[in-house]
Parts: C-alpha cells; sequence; structure tokens
C-alpha cells in the first residue's frame, strides 16, 4: 500500500488566495453584482464540496438519512444566499474561511437533524468491544479481484472515494508496526474501502472532527469554531475516533 500524500501544495495555494477573494466578495455585495459575487465565491469551494459529499454519504450510509434526496448542490445553492446575505459579520478576511466551513456544517447540521427519525436505533460505534469489532472485520470477503468489501456493502457504489493517509492519523510508535503491516500486505484501495466503512460508522460528530482535522486540514482551535464545541472535546472525539479505527484495522490484521 502506498499511503497518498496530502495535497498540500493546492489547499496551501487556496487558503493563500482566501484574504483576497474575501476582499473582492466584500466589493461585489457592496456593489450589488450577486452573479460575480457567485462566480468568485465558487472558487472557494472544492473542499467544502468534498466535505458536504463526504458528510451526506455519512448519513446515508446509516440507514436513517435518504438516498439521492440531497446532493451538494442543494447545500452550494444554500450556501451562496448565506454567505451573500451575512458576509458582513465576518470580521476580517484570515476568519472567512474557517466562517465559511462553520456555515456548511451548521447547514448540513440542521438537515441531518431534520431527517433523523430513528437514530436511537443506531448503536453508538465507541460502544463496539474488541470482539465486535473482530466479528465486524470477519465479514470482509475478498472476492476475485482481491478488493477487500463487506459483503452487505457490496453493491452499494454510493460513497465517494477517499484516500486515506494512514501514516498521517498514526504516528505514535505502537503504532506503527500495524501500519508497516498493512503498507506490506494490502493495497491503498483496500485499506481506502475499509477504512471508509469504518468512518461511515462513526456518530456524526466523531466523523465531522475526523474529516475536518485528516481531510480539511484545519487545528483542533479552529475545529472547535467551526462545530461550536470546545477544544478538549474536539480533541477527545479525534482520540476516540483513532483508538475505533486503530483497533478495527488491528482487528481486521491481528498480530501473528
Amino acid at each position: 500500500m502506498k499511503n497518498t500524500a496530502t495535497n498540500f501544495p493546492r489547499k496551501e495555494k487556496l487558503r493563500k488566495s482566501v484574504p483576497h477573494t474575501f476582499n473582492e466578495l466584500v466589493q461585489l455585495k457592496k456593489q450589488g453584482d450577486r452573479g460575480a459575487f457567485n462566480e468568485q465565491l465558487l472558487k472557494m469551494l472544492p473542499e467544502v464540496r468534498n466535505f458536504i459529499n463526504r458528510r451526506l454519504d455519512a448519513a446515508i450510509h446509516k440507514g436513517h438519512f435518504p438516498k439521492s434526496k440531497y446532493k451538494a448542490e442543494d447545500f452550494i445553492d444554500q450556501l451562496f444566499i448565506e454567505v451573500y446575505g451575512s458576509i458582513g459579520d465576518v470580521e476580517n478576511e484570515n476568519e472567512f474561511y474557517i466562517w465559511l466551513f462553520k456555515k456548511t456544517n451548521d447547514l448540513l447540521d440542521k438537515t441531518i437533524a431534520k431527517e433523523e427519525f430513528e437514530d436511537a436505533i443506531f448503536k453508538n460505534i465507541d460502544e463496539y468491544s474488541n470482539t465486535e469489532w473482530k466479528q465486524m472485520a470477519e465479514k470482509f470477503s475478498a472476492e476475485a479481484d482481491g478488493d477487500l468489501i463487506m459483503r452487505e456493502d457490496l453493491e452499494d457504489v454510493s460513497y465517494h472515494k477517499s484516500k486515506h493517509s494512514l501514516k498521517q492519523i498514526f504516528s505514535e510508535d505502537d503504532e506503527k508496526a500495524l501500519i508497516d503491516k498493512l503498507d506490506k500486505n494490502l493495497s491503498e484501495e483496500d485499506v481506502n474501502r475499509f477504512t471508509d466503512l469504518v468512518l461511515q460508522n462513526f456518530p456524526q460528530p466523531m466523523h465531522t472532527v475526523f474529516e475536518l482535522f485528516t481531510k480539511q486540514e484545519f487545528t483542533l482551535s479552529q475545529i472547535s469554531e467551526i462545530m461550536q464545541r470546545s477544544v478538549d472535546e474536539v480533541e477527545e472525539l479525534l482520540k476516540e475516533a483513532r483508538a475505533i479505527l486503530y483497533n478495527s484495522l488491528s482487528a481486521y490484521f491481528p498480530d501473528e
């Protein structure tokens, strides 16, 4: 398995452009040019769109969120309205990108909450014992082409493919042995698919923290602001997420 390096140059270029884009948006709002405003804002949204897609995938996977009812464009359209109407609330250009994710996260939270009719039937992932994780892992089967997939999800291709750098997620010395073993024995696609299935079973707040930290590369402090939770709570959710993912991978690939 070759871990995919995070695309730092692209993200760094985007974030460096934020202050300039923000000031342009403010001017376009003053001019009342909504078309140009939306066109300029759209340039800021590639990672926001990815964030929306992965959160929708996770909600759909849990089974209590309607499939095909919502698309990323629905939230992007609403975001155009929200940003145009309240961009004046942003105190300075350096806060704009975090504010944008906060707005997006709020829209997603409200929609997902509205669609959650029977959330009590879903068992919190952190209640799983190591034995249960092992049982889940054993449900994976190797198909003809060697891809590792969970049987009941064999025909479900609705997920947006994600690439996970396990070396970015796991950095402690006692974790590196497992990662080295996975590197030698599993393909990148196998690990990505397995990891996605685990992540999509995370409770919503945990999934969001993990997504913002690993995919969007926000700091714990920034995630705290986006999710309107304390830094300590965000840190604990991330810690639990890492432990769950590590335990699930360990159960799938136990020590010999």
